[in-house]
């Protein structure tokens, strides 16, 4: 399987939208109760995918084989609650299908991010990941992302515990 990496653009939004919610649903779904899973998922909107692809602050990159994505990464500001170091940006979202995890594909994502963050002066790159996900928490830690503490991830009604994770750049 060939994939290829390209900068998202406005007309993604609908792509992303429809990835972004499947994946979630694909890998967590079966954490939370239907209906808090339905409010969570109707913040993946095509309109809300747009506003932010349309924002400067924001850059997403996607990666595709065959023609059809298989994951993607956005770096954006901090908004996580609490008060970053320096100059910061944040991973907002590094999502990958099943077929491609394993094959470097978050790997280049991600060295995509860290280098997005750094030309865009960032001393630092934040992240928060969910506590229960010890492969995605392996995978930060060997890139050298450190735990800075906790906070409470919602998903409809549900309070779940995610990392506040953080990359010295």
């Amino acid at each position: 399987m060939n994939v290829a990496y390209r900068t998202a653009a406005l007309a993604d939004a609908d792509a992303l939208a429809d990835f972004g919610a499947r994946t979630f649903a694909n890998t967590f779904g079966h954490l939370y109760d239907p209906d808090d899973l339905a409010i969570f998922l109707k913040a993946h909107t095509p309109e809300s995918w747009a506003k932010e692809l349309g924002d400067p602050a924001f850059a997403v990159r996607l990666a595709e084989a065959d023609g059809a994505l298989v994951g993607y990464a956005k770096l954006g500001p901090p908004h996580l609650p609490f008060e970053p170091r320096g100059e910061a940006a944040e991973l907002r979202q590094l999502y990958v299908t099943e077929e491609v995890k394993g094959r470097g594909v978050a790997h280049t994502l991600i060295e995509w991010v860290i280098a997005c963050a750094r030309a865009r002066r960032a001393d630092h790159l934040y992240l928060s990941v969910f506590t229960d996900n010890p492969r995605a928490r392996r995978f930060y830690e060997k890139l050298g992302f450190e735990a800075e503490g906790t906070h409470h991830f919602m998903v409809g009604s549900q309070a779940d515990e995610d990392i506040v994770m953080r990359l010295a750049l």
